[in-house]
C-alpha cells in the first residue's frame, strides 16, 4: 500500500532503515555461524593467507571509518550553519514583527493620551472664539479616526510569540542533535581505535570489547540513517512548495490575502493595509494643516496657547516619522527587497538577485536557503556517513572472529611445545626475564639423579687446565656465569651437542 499522508511517508521511510538493519544483522549471524561451524584445517600453509585476509579486511574498514567519520563532521557542520540560518531570519522577523506592534502601540497612546490633554488645555484657552473650537473637534475627530484605523490593523503579538517559542525549539534540539552526533563520532573514532590496538596487541579482551562496541554501533549507524533520511526527504518536500505549505496553515480570507501577498509580493498585487496607511496619512495631514492655521493665526491673540499648539505639533511630526516606518513595514517590497519571490523559483540554485538591491532584511528567503541548500545537504552527507559506517562496522565484525581463531591457534601452538626445548620463543623469554643466576643449569645432564642446581657440579679434569681456566674467566669476565660448552669432552659424562 501507498502512503496515504506525509507522517506515514516518514515513518515508511524509518521502516526501511530497520529492514537494512535487520538483513544486515542476519547476514552477520549466517556468516558467524558458518564460520563457526566449518572449520578448516590449519596447515602452516593456509595460515599466512588467513593472516593477509584479515590484514586487509581491518584496513579496510579503518579507511572506510576514517572516511565517514570526516564526511560526518562536514555534514553536521552543514547542517548547524543551515539551522543557524533559519533561526537568524526567525529572529529578525520576530523583531520587525515586534517593531510593527511597537509602532501601532506608540501611535495610539500618543492619540490617545498626549493629544486628548492638550485639545483639552486648548478648548479652554480658545473657548471665546468658535471658529478655533471649531478646529479643535475636528482635529480630535481625525485623531479618533486614526486610532479606529490602527485597531484594524492585526495585531502581531500571537505571532511574535510563536515565532519565539518555534525559534528557542529549534535551538533546543539543534543543540543536542549537534552534540548526539559529535558523541557518535567520537565513538565510531573509539570502536576504531579499539579493533586496531586489539589486533596490533593480540589481545583477546580488546577484540571481544571491540565487537559488543561494534555491534552497538551498527545499530546507531542505522538508527542515524533512519533519522536522517526522514529528515532530509521531509524537508525536500517542504521545499518544492513552500508556499503552497503556508498558505495551507491559513484558517480564513483575511489571513490568506495577507499570506499571498506578502509571499508572492508582485506589482499587481494590491497591500492589503493599504486602506489603513491612507486614511492615517489624510488625517494626520488634515491635522497638520489645521494645527498650522492655528498657530498662525490664533497664537497672536491668545499668547497662552502656544505650549499647547507647539505640543500638538510636536506629536503630529513624530506621528508622520511612525507612519513612515510602519508603511515601510508593512510593504512586502521593503521586507523583500526582491520582486516576484519564492513561488516557481528554482530553490536549488544561486538565487538570481538584483545587485542594486538589499538582501540582508530578506527573512524568507534566508530561512528557505538555509534550511533548503544547507539542510539539507547536511542531512543527505549524514546519511553518506552512516552508511559508510554501517559498511565499516560490518566488515570489522566479520573480520573479528578471523582475528579470535589465529590468536587462539597461535597460543595453542605455543602451549603445545615443551619448556625444557631450548629453541622455544616462550622459554627464551622466560629466561631474559629471570635474574641471573650464580650457576647454570645444563640441557644435557650426565646423570638423571641430577634434579636441582644446586647439585650441579663441573666435572673433573682430566687434561691440562690451562685453557679452559683461561676461557672460564674470560666467560665469567663478559657473561657474568661460567660456561661448559667448550670443556673438553673427556671425563663429561655426556654426548656432544648437536
Amino acid at each position: 500500500t501507498v502512503p496515504s499522508s506525509p507522517s506515514q511517508s516518514l515513518l515508511f521511510l524509518g521502516l526501511v532503515a530497520a529492514v537494512c538493519l535487520g538483513l544486515n544483522l542476519l547476514f552477520l549471524t549466517i556468516y558467524l555461524i558458518c564460520l563457526c561451524c566449518c572449520k578448516r584445517d590449519q596447515d602452516p600453509d593456509s595460515k599466512q593467507p588467513h593472516s593477509c585476509c584479515v590484514t586487509w579486511m581491518a584496513v579496510t574498514a579503518g579507511l572506510i571509518c576514517c572516511a565517514a567519520v570526516g564526511i560526518g563532521f562536514y555534514g553536521n557542520s552543514e547542517t548547524n550553519d543551515g539551522v543557524f540560518q533559519l533561526l537568524y531570519a526567525l529572529d529578525h522577523a520576530n523583531q520587525t514583527l515586534t517593531s510593527i506592534d511597537s509602532l501601532v502601540a506608540g501611535t495610539t497612546l500618543q492619540m490617545q493620551g498626549g493629544l486628548e490633554q492638550h485639545l483639552a488645555r486648548l478648548n479652554e484657552v480658545l473657548a471665546p472664539r468658535g471658529d478655533y473650537v471649531q478646529t479643535l473637534k475636528l482635529v480630535e475627530q481625525l485623531a479618533g479616526s486614526i486610532v479606529l484605523q490602527l485597531q484594524g490593523l492585526p495585531g502581531w503579538g500571537g505571532v511574535s510569540a510563536d515565532l519565539t517559542a518555534l525559534s528557542a525549539h529549534v535551538a533546543f534540539v539543534e543543540y543536542y542533535r549537534w552534540l548526539a552526533y559529535l558523541l557518535f563520532f567520537i565513538l565510531v573514532l573509539t570502536v576504531c581505535l579499539l579493533a586496531c590496538l586489539g589486533l596490533a596487541k593480540r589481545s583477546r579482551c580488546l577484540l571481544a570489547t571491540m565487537l559488543c562496541c561494534g555491534l552497538l554501533t551498527l545499530v546507531l549507524s542505522w538508527a542515524s540513517m533512519a533519522v536522517d533520511t526522514a529528515a532530509a526527504v521531509g524537508t525536500s518536500d517542504f521545499c518544492v512548495a513552500p508556499d503552497k505549505f503556508i498558505m495551507n496553515q491559513t484558517d480564513d480570507e483575511i489571513s490568506a490575502a495577507v499570506a499571498h501577498y506578502y509571499l508572492y509580493c508582485d506589482q499587481s498585487l494590491s497591500n492589503p493595509f493599504q486602506q489603513v496607511l491612507t486614511v492615517f496619512q489624510r488625517s494626520l495631514t488634515t491635522m497638520q494643516i489645521q494645527t498650522q492655521g492655528l498657530i498662525q493665526y490664533a497664537l497672536p491673540l491668545f499668547p497662552t496657547a502656544e505650549k499647547d499648539l507647539l505640543g500638538v505639533q510636536q506629536l503630529l511630526n513624530s506621528s508622520e516619522t511612525s507612519l513612515h516606518q510602519l508603511t515601510a513595514l508593512l510593504d512586502c517590497r521593503g521586507l523583500h527587497k526582491v520582486r516576484g519571490v519564492w513561488v516557481g523559483t528554482q530553490l536549488w540554485g544561486p538565487p538570481a538577485l538584483p545587485p542594486a538591491l538589499p538582501v540582508s532584511h530578506q527573512d524568507y528567503l534566508d530561512a528557505l536557503i538555509g534550511i533548503c541548500y544547507d539542510g539539507v545537504e547536511g542531512l543527505l552527507y549524514l546519511g553518506l556517513f552512516s552508511l559508510l559506517a554501517a559498511a565499516s562496522f560490518s566488515t570489522i565484525i566479520c573480520a573479528a572472529p578471523r582475528a579470535w581463531k589465529q590468536l587462539t591457534g597461535r597460543d595453542r601452538d605455543y602451549d603445545d611445545m615443551d619448556e625444557e626445548d631450548p629453541f622455544n620463543p616462550q622459554a627464551r623469554r622466560i629466561a631474559t626475564h629471570r635474574p641471573p643466576r650464580g650457576q647454570l643449569r645444563s640441557f644435557c645432564s650426565y646423570s638423571s639423579s641430577l634434579g636441582s642446581q644446586s647439585s650441579l657440579h663441573p666435572p673433573a679434569q682430566t687434561v691440562s687446565n690451562a685453557p679452559v681456566s683461561e676461557y672460564m674467566n674470560q666467560a665469567v669476565l663478559f657473561g657474568g656465569n661460567p660456561r661448559y660448552e667448550n670443556v673438553p669432552l673427556i671425563g663429561r659424562g655426556s654426548p656432544p651437542p648437536t
